[in-house]
C-alpha cells in the first residue's frame, strides 16, 4: 500500500479492498486470500477504542475517504502503534519461546498463552483459556499465588522468579517445579489491563540445587563431635530436611575397633545409632544381626548403592517382618541404601527414605547419598580412631593410678574421680611415710589423650620415687618441677612434624604431708589443685596455701610450704579445678557429710554434678585421726657416751608394755644403740630420741647438725664404720630426712 500509516481498506459492504503485511500479522490473515475478507464486525469491535478488556492490543483509527460516489473506510495506526518489528517479536514469543506466557485479565484469568507452553502442558488452549490462572496450572498452593497476583497488579511492582510447585502430573515422579513471574500490563493512559504471567520449569535445577544444599549441610554439621554414635546423629539432622534417615553403624566401629572388610560376616552386630523419620522399626541404640537377604545386608556385601522401590510385594521384605511393617505405617514409597564404607571396610549403613507424597528417587539421587556416605564415613572413622585413642589412653591411665591406694591407720581416704571428654591427666596418691605420716598428692596434666596420660604416669612414677627420699614437701615439689621441666625439654626436641612439639606440657600438683603425732599438715601448691578443711564441728574453710608456679614452667619463684595445725577429726578434700554443684556447693555437701563415710560422701558429690560439667573432675577427700599419745615415746638425751644405754633401757621399757616380740626388741634396741651412737659421735646436741607404735615400729633419732650419714661397707680390719650397715640389714627401711632444725634419721621395722 502506498500510505505507510494505512493498515487496510474496506469497502462499504465490510469487505477488504486491499490490506498492509502489518494488519495481515496483526488479524492473522494470509496476505494472498485477503481481498474480499468480511470485516466490517471485526474493525467495529476494534475501532470501539481500542478497550483492552476486548483484546486488543493496540488502538487504531477508522476514517472515511471518498472515491467517487462510494465511501471507503480506511483502517489506520495510531500514532503510538507498534511496528512490524515489534509485532514479528510478539508473535515469535507466543509461538516459539520456551517460556511459559500468560496474558491474564483482571480476574486473573487466562486469555492469551503461547502456543509452546500448550505444548509443554499436553493440554489444547481451549482448555487452559478463561480459567484462573493457579487453577489452571494446578499449583500446590493457589491462594498463596493469588495473593501474590493480586498484590502486583494493585501495586504494579513486579513479582519475579517465585518458586510455585505444580500438582499437575499424575504421579509424584510428573511433579513439576516452576519460577513464575508476575508483570501488571498497563494501557497507554497507565490503567491496569491485566497481568503477563511467565513460568519457567525449573525441576531439573532445583532438584540440583536441593542435592548441593543437602551435600553443603553435611558437609557443614557433620564431623563436630568425635563420638561414634555423636557423628551418626549429626549426619541424621543434616539430612532429615531433605529425607528420612537410618544409620547403622558396625557395633565394632562403635567401641573403636577395627571395622571389618568387605563382605562383612553374617553373624556381624549392628547398631542403630541414629534415626529420623515418621517411624522406625527398630528403637535407637538397639545391637542386632541384618537380616539376610535385604538391600541392607547386600550393600555391606558389595559397597554398592542402590536405589529400592518399595512395593508391598517385594520378596526382600519377608526377610525382615518389623522393617516391613514400618515401611508400611509410614506410608514410604523409595528408598536409597547406601554404604557408609572406607578403603574397603564396612563402617555401617544408611537408609534414605521418602515418603507419601514426596518425590520418589532417582537414580541421580545415587551420586548424592555415595558424596553423603563418603564424608560421613571419614567423620566416623576419625570419631572411631579417637574413640580408640581415648579408650587406649583411658586404660592406661587407670593402669597408672593407684590400683590400692594405701590405707594409713590415722588417714581415712576416699577418691571421686569424673572422666572428661578425651580423658585428661588428673591423677592423685595416697603415700604413707617414716614418723605415722602421711602424703596426700593430687597432680593434673593439662591435655588429653595418650601422651598426656603417659605423661601422667611419668610424674607419678617420679613423684613416688622422690618420696622415698623422705624430702620436705617443698624440696619435693622442686624436684617434681625438675622432673617436668626435663620432660618439656624432651619434647620441644621431637621433630616439627610431630604433634607434640608444639604442644607445651604445663601441669599442676598439690602436697599435703600430715603428721599424726604433731598433728599438722605441711601443703604446698603448684598450680591450681586447691585445699578444703572440714572441721569436726562441721565447719568449712579453704585453706590459704600461696600457689607456687606450675610444674615446668618459666618461673623460677620457689614453691613455698604452709604448716598449718589440723585437729583430729578433720576431713581435707584436695581438688583439681573448680566443682561445679548446680543445685548447692561443694563446702555445703561437706558440712552434710562430716561424720558420713567419705565414700558416701563421693557418691552424694557425684549425684550433684549429674552432667554439669565435661571435663575431667578429682576429688580426694582424706579424715584424719591423731596417733593417740601411748603409742609415742619421747625421750631427750644427752650429747654423751651415756646417751647409748640409757636410750637402750628406755627403749626396753616401752617396747614390754607394748608387749613386742623379743626379736622385734633385741633387734631394735640393736638398731636405737647404733643410730644414738652416730648422733653423739657426728652430731650436735639437742638429740632427741622418738619411739613410735604403729603398724610399723619406728625409731626417730634427731639432732641439730645438718650433715647426714653416709652408708659405707666397711674392711675386715676397720674398726668401726659398720653402724648403717648394721641397720640397713636388720631393719625393713631406714632413712633421713631434714628440716630447719637439723636432720632426723629413722628406722622401721614390721611388728
Amino acid at each position: 500500500m502506498a500510505d505507510s500509516d494505512v493498515l487496510m481498506r474496506i469497502d462499504e459492504s465490510g469487505r477488504v479492498i486491499e490490506c498492509s503485511h502489518l494488519a495481515c500479522e496483526l488479524f492473522g490473515w494470509d496476505v494472498e486470500d485477503v481481498a474480499g475478507q468480511p470485516v466490517g464486525p471485526l474493525v467495529r469491535e476494534v475501532a470501539i477504542g481500542g478497550d483492552p478488556k476486548r483484546g486488543c492490543v493496540d488502538p487504531i483509527v477508522v476514517r472515511s475517504v471518498s472515491a467517487g460516489s462510494s465511501v471507503v473506510w480506511e483502517v489506520c495506526a495510531a500514532a503510538d502503534a507498534m511496528s512490524w518489528e515489534d509485532l514479528a517479536i510478539l508473535r515469535a514469543m507466543f509461538t516459539h519461546s520456551p517460556v511459559g506466557l500468560y496474558v491474564l485479565d483482571d480476574h486473573l484469568r487466562i486469555v492469551r498463552m503461547n502456543t509452546a507452553m500448550r505444548g509443554l502442558r499436553d493440554s489444547p488452549g481451549g482448555a487452559l483459556l478463561r480459567r484462573v490462572f493457579t487453577e489452571a496450572l494446578q499449583f500446590l498452593a493457589p491462594e498463596k499465588e493469588q495473593a501474590a497476583a493480586w498484590e502486583v497488579l494493585e501495586s504494579g511492582k513486579p513479582a519475579l522468579n517465585r518458586l510455585v510447585r505444580s500438582s499437575l502430573g499424575a504421579t509424584a515422579c510428573d511433579r513439576k517445579i516452576y519460577s513464575v513471574s508476575y508483570v501488571r500490563l498497563e494501557s497507554g493512559r497507565g490503567e491496569a489491563m491485566g497481568l503477563i504471567a511467565s513460568t519457567m520449569d525449573v525441576t531439573d535445577r532445583e532438584r540440583a540445587l536441593m542435592r548441593l544444599q543437602a551435600l553443603e549441610q553435611v558437609r557443614k554439621r557433620v564431623g563436630k563431635r568425635l563420638e561414634v554414635v555423636a557423628v551418626c546423629e549429626e549426619l541424621a539432622d543434616a539430612v532429615a530436611p531433605f529425607s528420612g534417615i537410618m544409620v547403622d553403624v558396625v557395633e565394632d566401629v562403635v567401641r573403636g575397633e577395627e571395622p571389618p572388610l568387605a563382605p562383612i560376616d553374617r553373624d556381624a552386630l549392628v547398631r542403630r545409632a541414629a534415626f529420623r523419620g515418621p517411624t522406625s522399626a527398630y528403637p535407637v541404640g538397639e545391637v542386632r544381626k541384618l537380616p539376610y537377604g535385604t538391600p541392607f545386608s547386600r550393600v555391606l556385601t558389595d559397597l554398592r548403592p542402590r536405589v529400592v522401590h518399595l512395593e508391598e510385594a517385594s520378596d526382600w521384605l519377608v526377610a525382615d517382618p518389623a522393617r516391613a511393617e514400618s515401611i508400611r505405617r509410614s506410608g514410604a514409597h523409595s528408598l536409597i541404601v547406601a554404604p557408609l564404607a572406607l578403603q574397603g571396610q564396612a563402617l555401617g549403613v544408611a537408609s534414605f527414605y521418602r515418603y507419601r507424597d514426596e518425590d520418589p528417587f532417582e537414580e541421580a539421587d545415587l551420586a548424592l547419598a555415595s558424596d553423603v556416605c563418603a564424608h560421613a564415613a571419614l567423620c566416623i572413622e576419625n570419631a572411631r580412631r579417637y574413640t580408640r585413642e581415648r579408650t587406649i589412653a583411658a586404660t592406661v591411665k587407670r593402669k597408672m593410678l593407684p590400683q590400692r591406694p594405701a590405707t594409713p591407720s590415722t588417714v581415712e581416704t576416699a577418691h571421686l574421680h569424673v572422666p572428661g571428654m578425651g580423658g585428661g591427666g588428673a591423677w592423685f596418691d595416697v603415700i604413707e611415710l617414716a614418723g605415722a605420716r602421711t602424703a596426700l598428692i593430687v597432680g593434673d596434666v593439662a591435655g588429653r589423650g595418650m601422651a598426656t596420660a603417659t605423661t601422667m604416669g611419668q610424674l607419678r612414677t617420679a613423684l613416688y620415687s622422690l618420696a622415698a627420699l623422705d624430702l620436705e614437701p617443698d624440696e619435693l615439689m622442686a624436684r617434681l618441677s625438675d622432673t617436668a621441666a626435663r620432660l618439656s625439654d624432651e619434647r620441644a626436641a621431637l621433630p616439627v612434624g610431630d604433634p607434640l612439639h608444639n604442644e607445651p606440657l604445663t601441669a599442676g600438683c598439690l602436697i599435703a604431708v600430715y603428721d599424726s603425732v604433731e598433728q599438722t599438715c605441711t601443703i604446698v601448691r603448684a598450680g591450681a589443685p586447691k585445699l578444703l578443711a572440714v572441721f569436726p564441728e562441721g565447719s568449712t574453710a579453704a585453706l590459704c596455701v600461696p600457689s607456687g608456679p606450675v610444674l615446668a614452667g618459666v618461673s623460677s619463684a620457689p614453691f613455698p610450704a604452709t604448716k598449718v595445725a589440723l585437729p583430729g577429726g578433720s576431713t581435707l578434700a584436695v581438688i583439681n579445678e573448680e566443682i561445679p554443684v548446680p543445685s548447692s556447693s561443694l563446702s555445703a555437701l561437706l558440712e552434710e557429710g562430716a561424720a558420713r563415710p567419705l565414700s558416701d560422701v563421693c557418691d552424694t558429690i557425684a549425684y550433684a554434678l549429674r552432667d554439669a560439667t565435661e571435663k575431667e573432675k578429682l576429688v580426694l577427700l582424706a579424715r584424719i585421726e591423731a596417733l593417740p599419745v601411748d603409742q609415742v615415746l619421747t625421750c631427750p638425751l644427752p650429747a654423751e657416751p651415756e646417751a647409748a644405754p640409757f636410750a637402750r633401757a628406755a627403749v626396753r621399757r616401752q617396747l614390754d608394755t607394748w608387749r613386742v616380740d623379743e626379736d622385734t626388741a633385741f633387734t631394735m634396741e640393736l638398731i636405737v644403740s647404733e643410730l644414738v651412737s652416730n648422733a653423739v659421735r657426728y652430731g650436735a646436741s639437742p638429740i632427741r630420741l622418738r619411739l613410735i607404735l604403729d603398724r610399723q615400729l619406728t625409731c626417730e633419732v634427731s639432732d641439730s647438725a645438718s650433715s647426714g650419714p653416709h652408708l659405707k661397707h666397711a674392711r675386715t680390719i676397720d674398726e668401726t664404720g659398720r653402724g648403717l650397715f648394721i641397720i640397713a640389714n636388720v631393719a625393713d627401711s631406714w632413712g633421713t630426712r631434714y628440716d630447719s632444725g637439723g636432720k632426723t634419721v629413722w628406722a622401721q621395722q614390721r611388728v
